[in-house]
């Protein structure tokens, strides 16, 4: 329990992010002296603490449509969430007793990794509450850019791990080796961190918060305050000549391919600006509703992107399909569909890459884009379901992650914040708080390379699950031999 509050502590609003290998510490002391039965209860339990507080900012939408029993959805959320901790300590205690004790807390650490991954992969994955999200602004950041977020997660528990097992047989021999092995590791990966030494950003962008309250968003007067204050605020951030400007997610709260009109002035706003306009709204084709991005350029042209990754039982019902028979199934969801095109898109800035909202979080979609020569991330998203609790806080140290691993700008376009661009080392070259109505106007440049952006989210786990595996193989305790 102690462990589950200290890693929860680490994440916005408290930020204590020194408490994330002091947390995992005591989660992994727990785990040394437990057999492994024992273990997925004290995982479980220990997972559903964590999970219920760093997910608490859910019961700020679904309040709106459950009342009083909206936190026992955010419970019923951490109890799904809690099965990876489960399964880690299985795996560790089984590590505990079958490898040498100096590799022991490595093979632990590597565990937690790699359920970390399994947890935040498929159509019904949940990234979010990573421990590598709470290091955007630490030194150990930099192991994002070799390893990614799992990466940095890795680390922690390695700390953690071996600080517990130091406590525990006394002794902080394997602990020396270890954080010294670390803090080797972290000088060579400093050293060839090609984000340290950035070419001069040379691309004006922009991204436009018009902060209209979430409360308002979807009347139909607010509608018409959205499309008059998007439309000013980027005639105003022409003045700075921006070649991209970035909107918030369905802004546009109608069907903007059916609205003929509307789409005209934006996309003379995009020719008056000389500037790429990206928009949020709704997309319908053959009778299916999408999330989606236009893409309006100065020349004319339209581009849509339609949202590949949706919430899951908010945007859509994972499984309609095979449970059309249950009663209801039919009316739950969104009634979104999801797009299946990896979009990246020539602009007058750069090649950008899309996500919208909850898609910044995988990792494994934007590594798609990439692979497809994106060179600009461009994050759209309404944060304002979640006021001002520590949902958009999470969600936007979500991009800076992204910017570290991939090497990239991130331009980040939230309807009421957090908004701003991202350099490629995380930090803010601009940002614009909650509640706000502002422009944040920043310069971007090409992509660096990292070593990340070439393997990928998938390889850097399979090599965490490839240590366990060498570890109980090869590393095994002498007794058991």
């Amino acid at each position: 329990m102690i462990g589950a509050l200290a890693l929860a502590a680490a994440f916005p609003k408290v930020g204590a992010v020194w408490l994330a290998p002091l947390g995992a510490a005591a989660l992994f002391w727990a785990w040394q002296g437990a057999s492994w039965k024992r273990a997925v209860l004290l995982g479980w339990f220990a997972g559903e603490i964590f999970f219920a507080i760093t997910f608490a900012w859910w019961s700020s939408t679904i309040v709106h449509y459950v009342g009083a029993f909206a936190y026992l959805a955010v419970l019923a959320g951490a109890a799904i969430e809690a099965t990876a901790w489960a399964v880690a300590g299985a795996l560790a205690a089984l590590a505990y007793r079958y490898v040498k004790p100096g590799l022991a807390p490595l093979a632990a650490a590597a565990a937690f990794a790699f359920c970390e991954w399994l947890r935040s992969v498929g159509v019904i994955g949940a990234p979010l509450a990573q421990l590598g999200y709470t290091q955007a602004d630490t030194p150990l950041r930099v192991f994002a850019a070799y390893a990614g977020t799992y990466g940095v997660t890795f680390v922690i528990c390695v700390l953690g791990a071996y600080l517990a097992d130091a406590v525990r047989r006394r002794s902080a021999v394997p602990l020396a080796v270890s954080a010294g092995a670390l803090a080797l590791a972290w000088v060579a990966c400093w050293a060839w961190w090609p984000a340290r030494t950035l070419a001069p950003a040379t691309i004006p962008v922009a991204a436009i918060q018009g902060n209209v309250a979430q409360s308002l968003k979807w009347s139909p007067a607010a509608f018409k305050l959205a499309v008059e204050r998007y439309l000013e605020m980027t005639r105003a951030a022409a003045a700075q000549r921006p070649q991209l400007v970035a909107w918030p997610e369905t802004v546009i709260t109608t069907d903007l391919s059916r609205d003929p009109d509307l789409a005209a002035r934006i996309s003379g706003s995009a020719r008056d600006a000389r500037s790429t306009v990206i928009a949020g709204s709704l997309y319908s084709r053959d009778g299916a509703l999408y999330n989606a991005l236009y893409f309006f350029a100065p020349d004319g042209g339209v581009a849509v992107y339609r949202k590949r990754q949706l919430v899951p039982f908010a945007e859509s019902f994972p499984g309609r399909a095979f449970l059309w028979w249950l009663p209801y199934v039919g009316t739950l969801g969104g009634g979104f569909e999801s797009g299946d095109v990896d979009g990246v898109y020539p602009t007058t800035a750069l090649r950008v890459a899309p996500l919208i909202c909850w898609e910044s979080a995988f990792s494994d979609l934007a590594f798609q884009q990439i692979r497809r020569g994106a060179q600009l991330f461009v994050v759209s998203t309404d944060d304002g379901w979640f006021g001002t609790s520590a949902g958009p806080y999470q969600h936007a140290e979500i991009a800076r992650l992204r910017a570290i691993e991939f090497g990239t700008y991130v331009v980040r376009a939230a309807a009421t914040g957090i908004s701003g661009i991202v350099a490629p080392d995380g930090t803010w070259s601009t940002r614009v708080g909650l509640d706000r109505q502002a422009i944040a106007t920043a310069n971007v440049g090409l992509p660096v390379r990292t070593v990340f952006a070439s393997v990928g989210p998938t390889a850097v786990s399979l090599l965490f699950a490839a240590i366990y595996a060498g570890c109980l193989i090869f590393g095994r305790a002498r007794e058991n031999l």
